[in-house]
């Protein structure tokens, strides 16, 4: 579709350029550009390396490494021509390599990142800050990564890839960049193509199901419901993993087991990629549209006075990984699945 500006009594097509045809460089102006303005390309994301190659044994960059609100990693690739090159394998090897980056790693590439680009800021502070925590929350970071590619265009034999991974389970957004001239003014048109915004709550939600579908399958055995007992007394029998944070918190209460400290564990808690207690007002977007919390209810939990809704995000994946850290810091409770 052409882009057209209005006039008085016409329209003025908009002409297509390229980046060669405009001697725009892929690294000393479209990265930089972007850089400095993420947000065209990916929403809530902080850029805190560009160039990133600290892997062993390895001599690949990344163009640009960020983080999202949500303490993912969000692995960037650019290309300035037609087809995207294999841009999207690449990434995924990126993807890869950055996955056991640490909290201690993060900053110490952020630090470098501000360092280079002349920005007299403290990592830390500005990490914590985005990511709106008190304090570090090691265990909370980087438990999942995205993948951004941002092209001129995108052959098929991407779209289609893409396409296929994501079904499979990862998260990777396709933008296409479109410079266009309009007189004397360069302009840039930027599309998310794959997925498309209008359709991405629901696939997002389609993927995640798949994906405990295929968990629930390959594990060969019914894991829909639990127990849960409290020093070796149940304290509730035949729940759906669905309520497991529900009747954890409810336990923990119950027992007086919960100070400011657990109370603060609990809050941000992110196992099943939805932050454990919410209160009502926070409650937005995804999460309130496929129901990831009882928010049509009264508060399930109250803590000094102020009531908050419990995820109901959980997959057999995440169930597990939330039974093994709730099983360590607190030996009074233990699980069993029914």
């Amino acid at each position: 579709m052409a882009i057209y500006e209005l006039a008085n009594d016409t329209l003025i097509k908009v002409e297509t350029t390229s980046f060669e045809a405009e001697k725009l460089r892929e690294r000393q102006d479209i990265q930089r550009l972007l850089r400095a303005n993420i947000q065209a390309i990916s929403p809530d994301t902080l850029v805190i390396a560009e160039e990133y190659g600290h892997f062993v044994e390895s001599n690949r960059r990344i163009d640009l490494l960020g983080i999202d609100k949500s303490a993912n990693l969000v692995v960037i690739e650019l290309k300035r021509d037609d087809d995207g090159g294999h841009m999207e394998l690449q990434a995924i090897r990126y993807a890869a390599m950055v996955a056991n980056l640490t909290w201690e790693h993060a900053i110490h590439a952020y630090k470098e990142f501000l360092s280079r680009t002349e920005q007299d800021l403290d990592a830390e502070s500005v990490l914590l800050d985005f990511l709106g925590w008190d304090t570090p929350q090691e265990d909370d970071f980087g438990k999942e990564s995205r993948i951004v590619l941002a092209a001129r265009n995108f052959s098929k034999e991407i779209t289609t890839s893409v396409l296929w991974l994501n079904d499979m389970g990862l998260d990777i957004r396709c933008v296409r960049l479109n410079p266009l001239r309009l007189d004397e003014r360069l302009l840039l048109n930027v599309e998310q193509i794959i997925p498309l915004p209008e359709a991405m709550d629901y696939q997002i939600e389609v993927r995640h199901k798949k994906r405990e579908e295929r968990a629930a399958r390959n594990d060969g055995k019914d894991r829909s419901r639990l127990n849960l007992y409290v020093n070796g007394t149940l304290y509730q029998q035949g729940f759906r993993k669905s309520d497991i944070g529900l009747y954890t918190v409810q336990a923990l209460q119950t027992h007086q087991l919960i100070d400011d400290t657990v109370f603060n564990y609990l809050r941000h808690n992110k196992t099943c990629s939805f932050q454990l207690l919410k209160q009502l007002h926070e409650i937005t977007g995804t999460a309130d549209k496929y129901r990831k919390y009882r928010s049509e209810r009264e508060p399930e939990f109250f803590y000094q006075d102020v009531g908050y809704y419990v995820a109901r995000n959980w997959d057999i994946n995440n169930t597990n990984r939330f039974i093994i850290e709730i099983q360590q810091r607190f030996p009074e409770l233990r699980f069993e699945w029914d």
